[in-house]
């Protein structure tokens, strides 16, 4: 197959291009290469990537976009803007990006001659909010309302039952679970993944929508001051600099390995379905303070971990993914250790270039908006 990667440029997409390459299929990258994220320029990327055909170009842009659909068998739909706490003030350019370069990609689609018979989109386990929960009295399953600004001023970490008020524990989110976004960032994923199955459905295009949980590994930006918890938790250690840790330290997340995650893209691929939505994770909750615990001891650092009571509008409290769909699918399939993963990820990172600790550029960049 020729297969379209928009974003190729991304870390994710390196990983699944190594795969796809290997399986034989021909694939065409599209990126604009967005300094913030990206170290390397245009040379270098094609230079190191010989068997790509790299195009740069903006996901917005439709005479780019048509260009490289042309020919192509099936998209992997990456291009997207990441970010909670970003999002929450860069409103119009995440919804122009994500929202309107999904939307572009469907109009064209739609209207433009082309032979693309799948779609693949990479959505968000931050679509779902606060995720799943479990009444601690008798109202079972629950979704809590996303916790407000007063709530985590108070330093009320804590999620309740919005039928009956009680504390409700956290449980794996299934993909049943409904969709509560907290940010800009999940809205914008959110609608790329509705637009998806929706357009994909009238169109007759299988579509696949693939909700990451919190994806990590060699190869991420080690400079993106707004996201990505363990790369900017590795720039501060290896530097014996402050490691701040938000709320009580005790939220938790998925973090699934890369390769893991080309793995599912590049199997999802053979998936004969109309539409599907589908996580994509460990499955396994990981408190945030153990985390860097790992990293610290990894990266043999200095580094003072200090759990502050910061917090950031649009974080949510618990999340880790449901995954009974996903082994019903692929029962083979095994998730890296999350240790194992942080020694891969670590030894890569020690490779690379330390990069200024901007962490703090991005907490006053939301406190002066109030955020």
């Amino acid at each position: 197959m020729r297969i379209l990667i928009t974003g190729g440029a991304g870390f994710i997409s390196k990983h699944l291009t190594s795969l796809l390459c290997i399986q034989g299929h021909d694939v065409v990258w599209l990126d604009n290469l967005d300094p913030q994220v990206h170290e390397q320029n245009i040379s270098e990327i094609v230079s190191s990537n010989p068997t790509v055909k790299v195009q740069v170009g903006d996901v917005c842009d439709r005479q780019a976009l048509m260009k490289a659909i042309e020919g192509v068998d099936a998209v992997f739909h990456f291009a997207a803007l990441t970010g909670t706490g970003q999002s929450m003030y860069q409103v119009a350019h995440y919804t122009n990006v994500n929202v309107g370069g999904t939307g572009l990609l469907w109009d064209i689609l739609a209207n433009e001659p082309h032979q693309v018979k799948k779609v693949l989109v990479a959505s968000s386990r931050s679509i779902y909010g606060e995720g799943a929960y479990l009444c601690s009295a008798q109202c079972g399953p629950v979704v809590p309302v996303p916790r407000g600004k007063v709530q985590l001023e108070q330093h009320n970490w804590s999620l309740t039952c919005p039928k009956c008020g009680v504390v409700a524990e956290p449980i794996a989110t299934p993909e049943t679970s409904y969709p509560q976004p907290a940010s800009l960032y999940a809205c914008s994923k959110l609608a790329q993944e509705q637009m998806s199955i929706t357009m994909g459905k009238a169109l007759g295009i299988s579509t696949v929508a693939l909700r990451f949980q919190n994806v990590f590994g060699p190869g991420q930006s080690l400079k993106n001051p707004y996201t990505g918890i363990i790369s900017i938790f590795s720039n501060q250690m290896r530097q014996g600099l402050p490691v701040n840790i938000y709320e009580d330290g005790e939220e938790t997340r998925d973090f699934v390995y890369v390769g893991d995650i080309a793995d599912i893209c590049a199997r999802s691929l053979a998936l004969d379905v109309d539409s599907l939505v589908v996580n994509v994770g460990s499955g396994i909750a990981t408190k945030v303070i153990d985390l860097a615990g790992h990293l610290k001891l990894l990266w043999n650092s200095q580094s003072p971990i200090k759990v502050t009571g910061d917090f950031r509008v649009g974080d949510i409290r618990h999340n880790w993914a449901g995954l009974s769909q996903l082994n019903q699918l692929f029962p083979d399939w095994q998730p890296t250790p999350l240790l194992l993963g942080l020694e891969k990820f670590v030894d890569w990172a020690k490779t690379q270039s330390e990069y200024e600790d901007r962490s703090m550029v991005a907490v006053q960049e939301l406190k002066k908006r109030n955020l």
